[in-house]
């Protein structure tokens, strides 16, 4: 490998160095940790007898995860968003949505995580998600087979839902996505909502300790 691996502790970074002059930054949390590290970075080569002046620092990738908290019907999908997705379960698990503006690509599996990558800026991966939450929303799995001792979760309208996911990265490094739905600790990371009145979902726990989820009619 034609690079020198350089890793930093604080902020956790690793970098490729090479004799180009060229650096890649990847690891970092946010956009503000990756050119605090590329500065530690620049001072470490420096040391050891170079002169580094860092020109043209940019971002060029960010990579966010999500879980959404329920299943997803991805034929459903693809099919009604043929122009923009693609799904070759054969080949890959996940369906492949690619969004126009902002220009970032999704990686939707059925389990209901989801993989965003390509943006440039946080704002970027704010806004897909913002515009594809009420697709996943749409295309979600009503009727599934609850699993005995595993309490089904509840995910609350999309009327309800409000999107606040941040993440940042250099060079392809996984970022973090937070997510509220109306305040509650809910909704993207599966951990149980519930909601009552007309169009809800309502919940209740029978005797064995089980969750079912009911929808009003």
């Amino acid at each position: 490998f034609a690079a020198v691996i350089m890793r930093l502790r604080e902020p956790r970074a690793t970098a490729l160095i090479f004799a180009s002059g060229k650096m890649c930054v990847t690891g970092t949390k946010s956009t503000h940790n990756a050119a605090l590290a590329a500065q530690r970075f620049a001072y470490i080569v420096e040391k050891v007898g170079f002169k580094p002046a860092l020109i043209d620092f940019k971002v060029q990738n960010i990579v966010g995860t999500i879980d959404v908290g329920f299943p997803i019907r991805l034929e459903g999908l693809v099919f009604a968003h043929s122009t923009f997705a693609s799904y070759e379960p054969e080949l890959f698990p996940g369906l492949i949505y690619r969004l126009v503006s902002p220009r970032v690509v999704f990686l939707i599996f059925v389990s209901g995580k989801v993989v965003i990558t390509g943006a440039k800026t946080e704002k970027d991966l704010t806004d897909a998600l913002t515009k594809m939450y009420p697709v996943l929303v749409e295309f979600r799995k009503q009727n599934v087979t609850p699993i005995p001792g595993i309490p089904t979760p509840v995910v609350a309208s999309v009327a309800a839902a409000t999107t606040t996911a941040s993440t940042a990265t250099l060079g392809g490094s996984t970022g973090v996505c937070d997510g509220n739905i109306n305040n509650n600790q809910g909704g993207y990371y599966g951990q149980t909502t519930s909601v009552s009145g007309a169009g809800g979902i309502l919940s209740s726990v029978t005797t064995d300790g089980t969750q079912r989820v009911m929808e009003e009619v």
